[in-house]
């Protein structure tokens, strides 16, 4: 392995299709790239897309995984521009969903030339209830969800991933999840759980220069509709585009909602 390919193996990246313009997909937390695979048939046709694993899901080199490294999403933008510079892009369309959202938003504060948009998907920059702040969970709620993961993670998978889902109509999608979410390494997905709910990112908001879409589900369990009215009035000059879908999960529930509003801030 060259040092420049180090990245592109440790994320298992995968660039697919031909175009002028760059999308890069990160997936959020409990699925892997194939969350995207809907994406990838709308828009290979027409752009190049690079599609990753972050460290510790699916075919990323989990000897790269350390709890110590990943305390903070910090280390997760570190890792994006690596990637980003491994392939020498610059100025691309980034799509983050959930925790990804925030990933790039780190990312874009710290090298901004890299990106010419970002799309956040179900981000949040805070999942704790604070004075005058709706992001969703009281800090009893998710002491529960730390210890149903630790008392039998399986379990615990199998129940939480039709709940995000909230797809009935589409029993697929809470299937494919459930697949990758029981994919994990339990001790891996315990650490990145810990991380992402008890982080506070409000206050690196204000400060991204680079156009941001905000993209909202109108009913989903773990960002609820404040939380993207929160992120479009706090991120200067974003877009806020509510979409007609139900859970957590939209690229993959409402593929349709999901592709017309990245069309929509491509053009």
């Amino acid at each position: 392995m060259t040092r420049s390919s180090a990245a592109q193996k440790r994320n298992h990246v995968r660039v697919v299709g031909h175009g002028d313009k760059t999308l890069v997909f990160s997936h959020g937390f409990g699925t892997d790239q194939t969350a995207w695979q809907n994406q990838e048939a709308a828009f290979s046709p027409e752009h190049r897309l690079v599609l990753f694993n972050l460290v510790g899901a699916g075919k990323s080199e989990l000897a790269a995984y350390s709890p110590r490294r990943y305390r903070t999403m910090h280390s997760y933008a570190a890792d994006l521009l690596e990637l980003l510079a491994e392939l020498q892009l610059r100025d691309v369309i980034y799509v983050g969903h959930s925790m990804s959202g925030i990933i790039g938003l780190l990312a874009a504060l710290q090298e901004p030339e890299r990106f010419a948009k970002l799309i956040l998907l179900s981000a949040s920059p805070r999942y704790l209830n604070d004075s005058g702040y709706l992001g969703g969970f009281e800090q009893a709620d998710i002491d529960a969800l730390y210890t149903a993961m630790a008392g039998n993670y399986q379990s615990w998978a199998s129940g939480f991933g039709p709940i995000v889902a909230a797809s009935p109509e589409r029993p697929e999608v809470a299937s494919a999840f459930v697949a990758t979410l029981s994919a994990i390494r339990p001790d891996i997905a315990l650490a990145v759980a810990r991380m992402v709910y008890q982080s506070d990112h409000r206050a690196d908001l204000p400060g991204l220069r680079v156009p941001t879409l905000i993209v909202q589900s109108s009913n989903d369990v773990a960002v609820p509709i404040a939380v993207g009215e929160y992120l479009a009035r706090n991120i200067p000059g974003a877009q806020y585009l509510r979409i007609s879908a139900h859970g957590h999960l939209a690229h993959m529930s409402a593929p349709d909602e999901v592709n017309r509003a990245i069309r929509s801030f491509l053009d």
